[in-house]
């Protein structure tokens, strides 16, 4: 226990000796809070995040004002500012972030003073798209300036954000279709009694609607363009071969029902980032209203070379390594390193031998792989390409007999059917065909084969395996900062155009704040030299 009494502040009565530590302020009484500038330390944050927003042009957000009438608009230097380093601090709505600037001292000292309403921020924060997309550009030209991006090694990824819609209000046309009748029946009844009601008025017929039959044909019109889309998207299912019907989100009609991260079902979006290797800095970004964020990566690759320049090396998982995505790389001189599955035989399979015309011993027959119907798998044939034909493990081979048109997704394949005309009385005859084979085994390839047995045979490398294993830290980690640190598992906006622009400001901030910690530790290194004995 203290033994002195407690010291206040001059002019107030010190309390008697006491236990409890002594209150700071008393709430009746006045106080001067000073210079605001000496409250922010010199080593915050803020103040370096404000140091490289004013080394930003800012004249193309400016060119978007009018700048002759109305009230003098805060400048949208301010305003960017401070939505940034919101999400850099985890504060992301619009009532949030006015709060924060009423009550923090380093909003406050980054709004010079400015208290913006929430409506501000909320208009703010969707107006501004290309400006936008020019910061974004322009904050990593000045990382690549200074040698924080280097394209040596990029990583492409996606993951899943929850749309602003909650996952239990979701109808399928059929239930869109019923709640639309109901809605017809209460319109016509109150149709009808308007109409009573207004041919007893005096002075004739309105010329307008009132406010409850309006905001029922509000509805309808909601309803029927909502029922619209879902019949389309069941007609795109059932070209997929699935006949479950689609699930539509009524608040964001943009989102689709997906797989959770964390699991089950949800109205979701997909982000995708496109990430270099050297200090982990976003390249490019877009949001999908799809599962499979495939079909995004060569444009995202294409947008990325032409901002910044050629890509050496490309990282990506097993889901974005299509056939087409390989062969479009490979024409763009970019080394892929993804788990591409090769219908060649590897190392450690028995199939792979000098002369594929000698036959598999059969000690070795055990060893052959099966595919899931438990037949000899297509890695079991060596193809030939110099008499373009395939050799199966007894060394029979395979011809070309024609060629298939298919589409896998919105994938166009040409494949190349190959028989086998020697499968009467084959020992192996009863694992290599199914039941229903009349002809001779047969196997297939697509256009694509060549460029996912290159991309295979270079993942088998030593060298190869050692790079992709950095594939998570550059590709993951800025999904796992977005969510876990700025709070980004569900998106405030509603629309696709806004979620995307809402996720943009995110990766803006995201590579505002890692820059301003690179240059941090610059200075600090400056400055350790500096004061070095020679």
């Amino acid at each position: 226990m203290n033994t002195e009494d407690s010291a206040g502040p001059a002019g107030v009565e010190k309390p008697a000796r006491t236990y409890w530590a002594y209150d700071a302020f008393q709430r009746g009484q006045s106080y001067l809070l000073g210079d605001l500038d000496k409250l922010i330390g010199d080593d915050d944050p803020v103040r370096l995040f404000d140091e490289l927003l004013d080394a930003i042009d800012w004249k193309p957000w400016e060119r978007e004002f009018a700048g002759n009438y109305g009230q003098p608009p805060i400048r949208p230097r301010i305003l960017a500012g401070i939505i940034l380093f919101g999400l850099v601090r985890g504060v992301r709505s619009s009532r949030r972030l006015e709060e924060a600037c009423k009550l923090r001292l380093d909003f406050r000292w980054l709004a010079l003073g400015h208290r913006p309403d929430h409506s501000t921020f909320c208009h703010f924060r969707t107006r501004f798209e290309t400006p936008l997309k020019d910061l974004f550009r322009r904050v990593n030209q000045l990382a690549m300036s200074i040698g924080l991006i280097r394209l040596g090694e990029v990583a492409y990824d996606g993951t899943r954000v929850k749309s602003y819609n909650s996952r239990y209000r979701t109808l399928t046309a059929e239930h869109i279709e019923k709640k639309l009748q109901e809605l017809d029946g209460i319109f016509d009844a109150a149709m009808r009694q308007f109409k009573a009601h207004d041919e007893d008025a005096e002075g004739g017929s309105s010329a307008r609607l009132p406010n409850e039959l309006g905001t029922l044909q509000q509805r309808r019109a909601k309803l029927q363009a909502v029922l619209e889309q879902a019949r389309a998207a069941d007609q795109e299912r059932h070209r997929e071969g699935l006949k479950s019907p689609v699930q539509v989100p009524m608040s964001d009609t943009d989102s689709r029902v997906m797989p959770n991260k964390e699991g089950g079902y949800a109205p979701n979006y997909t982000p995708t980032a496109v990430t270099d290797g050297e200090r982990g800095f976003i390249l490019d970004v877009d949001v999908l209203n799809r599962v499979n964020e495939g079909s995004e990566l060569v444009p995202a690759i294409d947008r990325v070379e032409a901002t910044y320049g050629e890509v050496e090396v490309l990282m990506t998982d097993a889901g974005n390594c299509s056939g087409s995505n390989l062969q479009a790389l490979a024409e763009r001189d970019i080394t892929v390193l993804a788990p591409a599955k090769s219908s060649q035989p590897e190392v450690g399979n028995p199939a792979l031998r000098d002369d594929p015309r000698e036959p598999v011993p059969d000690s070795e027959w055990p060893k052959l792989p099966r595919n899931s119907q438990g037949q000899l798998d297509k890695s079991c044939f060596v193809f030939a390409p110099e008499k373009d034909c395939l050799y199966c493990p007894l060394g029979k081979p395979l011809l070309y007999e024609q060629t298939k048109q298919e589409t896998r997704g919105t994938e166009p394949l040409r494949r190349r059917l190959y028989r086998c005309q020697e499968c009467a009385g084959c020992p192996l005859q009863a694992k290599c065909m199914s039941n229903r084979g009349k002809r001779g085994r047969t196997v297939t390839r697509d256009q694509y084969e060549q460029v996912r047995q290159e991309t295979a045979q270079r993942m088998s490398t030593p060298e190869a395996k050692e790079r992709y294993d950095q594939r998570p830290r550059i590709a993951e980690t800025p999904f796992g900062i977005l969510k876990g640190v700025f709070g980004i598992r569900q998106f405030l906006l509603r629309g696709l155009k806004k979620v995307r622009i809402e996720w943009r400001w995110a990766a803006t901030a995201f590579n505002i704040i890692k820059l301003v910690r690179e240059l941090g530790t610059m200075r600090a290194e400056f400055a350790r030299m500096a004061t070095m004995p020679t």
